[in-house]
């Protein structure tokens, strides 16, 4: 499982060192653009519309538009400056009971298991919110961005949850047409509370299925097996550059023709095609 964060989780005294894994994939299928003559995937270049060009990685700079139009630059020395001590530390403030917690905090789940020499640590660490029944709030910085994380026990593993800062949940209150007052007819409530007792069952994961990209990738490979004309090959590197050179080439013999043809000699039909094919040929 690929590392995607290596450091160490910090409470009080105690130093784990761990390495971080997604506990999830994405398994939506993704699309390329492509051009429809000839079925070459599309690029997407970075360029400057003002210079009017290709702009190239080392030519690129950080700007944070604080007015329409109007950019603070801040050099990446100066992020490295400033960085959290979490960029290498998960840091543990809190100790709190997972209920407390609104579920609309979490982001994204990883797993977290022990670095080297880590073992010992990281199984006291894990058998301490087991039995505690707790879980753990600290801060850490991934990829430059810094998040608020739960550190829970998931079997036998810790987990790792990013989650939101306070400041970056919406008000309910810019949520529109929200009824300020509710008046409820109390027969359809029973009878809706009798609903949802019928429907009410253990959470059971793996009953439910992404029906669209089942379909989708039955689709895909319908196409595929039946070779429909939509089954399309990108022309090969090796075909593009023959083209390339064989136009080089023959713009090189149309150059080569008219140097050699003197200022003042007679426009004679003859001579130009018999020069163009020695060249060509």
């Amino acid at each position: 499982m690929h590392t995607v964060w290596k450091g160490a989780i910090s409470f009080g005294l105690v130093h784990v060192p761990v390495k971080m894994h997604s506990a999830t994939e994405d398994k939506d299928l993704s699309f390329r653009s492509l051009h429809k003559e000839c079925g070459m995937p599309i690029n997407y270049m970075k360029t400057c519309r003002h210079c009017n060009k290709e702009v190239s990685p080392d030519e690129i700079v950080k700007g944070f538009e604080y007015e329409k139009d109007k950019f603070v630059i801040v050099k990446e020395e100066e992020l490295d400056a400033i960085k959290p001590e979490s960029a290498k530390t998960i840091q543990i403030l809190d100790f709190v009971d997972l209920s407390e917690i609104d579920p609309i905090y979490f982001q994204k789940a990883y797993y977290l298991s022990p670095d080297m020499t880590g073992a010992g640590a990281y199984s006291l660490l894990l058998e301490a919110i087991q039995q505690t029944s707790k879980i753990g709030i600290a801060k850490i910085t991934i990829r430059s961005k810094s998040s608020l994380a739960a550190v829970r026990v998931v079997g036998n593993c810790l987990c790792l949850e990013t989650m939101f800062f306070p400041d970056e949940i919406r008000a309910i209150s810019q949520v529109p047409n929200i009824p300020a007052q509710t008046t409820i007819n109390e027969k359809e409530l029973d009878m809706a509370k009798m609903l949802v007792e019928q429907l009410s069952e253990p959470f059971d994961p793996a009953k439910y299925t992404d029906d669209y990209r089942i379909a989708l990738t039955e689709l895909i490979q319908h196409k595929i097996a039946g070779q429909s004309v939509d089954v399309v090959s990108a022309p090969t590197a090796e075909g593009r550059t023959n083209v390339i050179d064989l136009m080089a080439a023959l713009q090189a013999s149309l150059d080569a023709t008219k140097s050699a043809i003197p200022p003042n000699a007679p426009p004679t039909k003859k001579k130009r095609t018999t020069k163009a094919k020695g060249n060509v040929s």
